[in-house]
C-alpha cells in the first residue's frame, strides 16, 4: 500500500466515522429543519413526521461518494496536507468533514448524486407502501388537529369582537 493509498483509506474511515455518529442524531433534526423552512405552512408536528418517516440514505451511496471525494482529494491536494487533516484532532477532523460537504455542494456531484437516487432501487413492496400511507395519514391528522384549531381561534376572536362592540 502506497502513501497516498494510506491517507486514502484514512480519510475514508475519518469521514465514514463521522457520517455514521452524526446520521441519527443529527438526521431528524436536520430533515425537520429543512420541512420547516420548505414548507412553513405544514407546522412543526408535520415537520417532525416527515423527518421520522423520510427513509434513510443506502450505505453504498455514502461510501460510494465519500469515495468520490477522497479521489478527488487526492489529484488535486498536497498529499501533506491531507495528512494533516487526517490527523485526528477534532479541528482536522471537521475541516475534512467541510470540504467534503462543499464536496457535494458542487454541480459535478449534485448531478452525480441525483443519478445515482434514481437509479437506487428502492423496495416497492408493502412496507414501503406501508410506510408511506403511514406517513399520509399522520399528516392528515395533524393538519386536521391545526385546522380545527384554526377554527376554534377565528371563533374566539368574533365572540370577543361581538362583546367588545
Amino acid at each position: 500500500m502506497t502513501d497516498a493509498d494510506a491517507l486514502g483509506q484514512k480519510a475514508r474511515e475519518i469521514l465514514l466515522a463521522r457520517v455514521a455518529r452524526t446520521e441519527d442524531a443529527g438526521r431528524a433534526e436536520a430533515l425537520t429543519a429543512f420541512v420547516g423552512l420548505a414548507r412553513p405552512d405544514l407546522g412543526p408536528d408535520a415537520a417532525a413526521i416527515v423527518a421520522e418517516t423520510a427513509p434513510r440514505l443506502l450505505p453504498k451511496l455514502t461510501e460510494k461518494w465519500v469515495g468520490l471525494f477522497v479521489d478527488r482529494l487526492l489529484e488535486t491536494v498536497p498529499h501533506v496536507q491531507i495528512a494533516e487533516l487526517c490527523d485526528g484532532t477534532a479541528e482536522n477532523e471537521a475541516a475534512l468533514a467541510l470540504a467534503y460537504v462543499m464536496f457535494l455542494e458542487s454541480a459535478r456531484m449534485e448531478k452525480q448524486i441525483a443519478e445515482d437516487l434514481a437509479a437506487c432501487e428502492l423496495p416497492a413492496g408493502a412496507d414501503g407502501v406501508d410506510a408511506a400511507a403511514e406517513a399520509c395519514r399522520r399528516l392528515a391528522a395533524v393538519e386536521e388537529r391545526r385546522r380545527q384549531a384554526m377554527q376554534e381561534k377565528a371563533a374566539a376572536y368574533r365572540r370577543d369582537k361581538r362583546r367588545d362592540n
